[in-house]
C-alpha cells in the first residue's frame, strides 16, 4: 500500500512541476504517474549503472554528476512518451529540482502525520 501511495504522489509532484516549470508539458494525472514510474525506472536501472561507471567524477564534484544523470533520465523518458514534453535540459534540470522539493513537501507532512 505504501508503494501505491509513493507513485500516486510522485506523479502528483511530477504534475505540480510541470505546472510551475514553464517548458514542460504533461497531459493529465494519468500521463504523470506513468512518466514517475518510467523515470524511477531508469534511474533504477541505467542510471545505476551510469552512477557506478562515472563515480570518480561523481566524487570530484560532489554529487553533481548524480543529478546530471537524473536530468538526463527525465529527457530520456521524455523522448520515450508522447505525453510528456519538456522543452530541453534546463527544463528538466528545472523539473527535477521542484519535484525534489514537492516530494521533500510531501514527505515533511507525511512524517508529521504519523507522529
Amino acid at each position: 500500500m505504501k508503494l501505491i501511495i509513493e507513485i500516486l504522489l510522485m506523479g502528483l509532484a511530477m504534475l505540480l512541476g510541470s505546472y510551475l516549470v514553464p517548458g514542460v508539458h504533461i497531459d493529465g494525472f494519468g500521463s504523470a504517474v506513468l512518466a514517475a514510474i518510467l523515470i524511477a525506472l531508469a534511474n533504477a536501472t541505467i542510471g545505476t549503472i551510469l552512477r557506478i561507471l562515472t563515480f570518480p567524477i561523481n566524487f570530484l564534484t560532489l554529487g553533481l554528476m548524480s543529478f546530471v544523470i537524473t536530468v538526463l533520465m527525465i529527457l530520456l523518458v521524455d523522448s520515450m512518451m508522447n505525453s510528456f514534453h519538456t522543452s530541453g535540459f534546463f527544463a528538466a534540470a528545472f523539473l527535477a529540482i521542484v519535484v525534489a522539493l514537492i516530494k521533500g513537501i510531501f514527505g515533511a507532512v507525511a512524517g508529521e502525520s504519523e507522529r
